[in-house]
């Protein structure tokens, strides 16, 4: 029973990017962006505000490490997928941020001084080979004539984002000061704020029937449904045992492009996908070292508590 509660988060992140890529055709992504924040703010508010505000000398001095957090995990992050959803696929898109995992481990290693294990080392290069086989349609060749397209280069840098929130979440450990509640509810105020003059900005679609059931799901499911199943799952199997389920993500959102968008998977989509999550998982599993010197402790990544 405990391993519904990881299943149905990642099975929720995957049919929201589903919801990115319907969303890229009837409405602008800065105004699904602010609007799905500002929804799911209003929802928690009552509960969570209150809260707040009595613990406010607590989380005070920790309000700019939330601003940073904010801005990566849910303003950065969550804009560029809905933009790049007009120029790549679903189904690329949930195999690129399938990269954000190894993006920690090399940031952790190249920045952090982390020592590089084997499995970081060559599941890594498998992982890398995997998206560049996705991303070129089993033509890795043609990436050195053309590059990536618009869409999976604004994917990459969401997934460095997602990277470097995650990193900064493990360091920036606020508990048992703020509560984890607290804490993604103060995450949303810093994307309203943070998109608010984005959303002034540009154009707008409005609310109609093709696009507020994309809102709703975004602002409900994604972004307060998710996380607590997924806090829940942490919880009760520990982060190790859940971040196996993390890593079907992708497969969970080619499979819901297929049926939903009528996306068609080819071979390479298999072979890249399958390359990309075995690596994903050497590198997380495999943790000897790759230097003999003695053992450190290996960065994990923290519950995907804002994943969109």
């Amino acid at each position: 029973m405990n391993y519904l509660f990881p299943l149905m988060a990642v099975l929720i992140w995957s049919v929201n990017t589903i919801v990115s890529k319907q969303a890229a055709s009837s409405i602008h992504p800065a105004e699904i962006g602010f609007l799905r924040w500002v929804l799911a703010a209003a929802l928690l508010g009552p509960f969570l505000l209150p809260g707040v505000v009595r613990n406010w000398r607590a989380i005070r001095p920790q309000v700019p490490r939330i601003v940073v957090l904010g801005l990566l995990g849910m303003v950065i992050y969550q804009t560029l997928a809905y933009f790049a959803a007009s120029f790549t696929t679903a189904t690329h898109m949930g195999i690129i941020l399938c990269l954000s995992p190894l993006m920690v481990l090399a940031i952790s290693v190249g920045v952090l001084g982390i020592p590089l294990t084997w499995g970081g080392a060559i599941g890594g290069v498998i992982a890398l080979g995997g998206v560049v086989h996705v991303v070129t349609n089993g033509q890795p060749l043609v990436l050195l004539e053309q590059g990536f397209n618009r869409g999976d280069l604004l994917m990459v840098v969401a997934a460095l984002s997602y990277a470097l929130y995650n990193i900064l979440l493990k360091r920036w450990s606020m508990a048992p000061k703020i509560p984890t509640l607290q804490l993604l509810y103060l995450q949303m105020l810093v994307a309203v704020v943070a998109q608010l003059p984005l959303y002034l900005m540009n154009e707008k679609t409005g609310i109609n029937a093709r696009n507020w059931g994309l809102v709703a799901y975004a602002g409900t499911m994604a972004s307060i449904a998710a996380p607590l199943l997924w806090m829940m799952a942490v919880s009760r199997l520990g982060p190790s045992r859940s971040s196996i389920f993390f890593n079907l993500t992708p497969i969970g959102t080619a499979l819901f492009a297929w049926l939903l968008l009528d996306e068609q998977l080819h071979a390479y989509h298999w072979i890249g996908g399958a390359l990309t999550i075995v690596g994903v998982v050497l590198a997380e599993k495999w943790v000897t070292p790759l230097a003999s010197r003695p053992r450190a402790q290996q960065p994990s990544t923290p519950p995907a508590s804002t994943r969109g």
